[in-house]
């Protein structure tokens, strides 16, 4: 089904409904409209977040310990 023949039968089965009803719809889209905008801004700065260079230089920072450097095994695993 096309956006567009969806609007068209929301529309026309919210036409049929009493007043209160239609007002819980718009209510209802309104909630949905909100939910979906908050989405997309989550995910704006999630790619901000990730294609910003601000941790880079910790790609580049050396290692100060190693496994060698333990003084206590944990699970028996060194």
């Amino acid at each position: 089904m096309t956006r567009q023949a969806i609007i068209e039968k929301t529309l026309k089965a919210i036409s049929l409904l009493p007043e209160n009803k239609a007002e819980e719809i718009s209510d209802f889209a309104d909630f949905v409209t909100k939910k979906y905008e908050d989405q997309k801004l989550t995910d704006a700065i999630q790619q901000i977040v990730t294609d910003s260079k601000t941790f880079a230089f910790l790609e580049s920072e050396e290692e100060l310990y190693t496994v060698a450097d333990l003084k206590e095994v944990y699970n028996g695993k060194r």
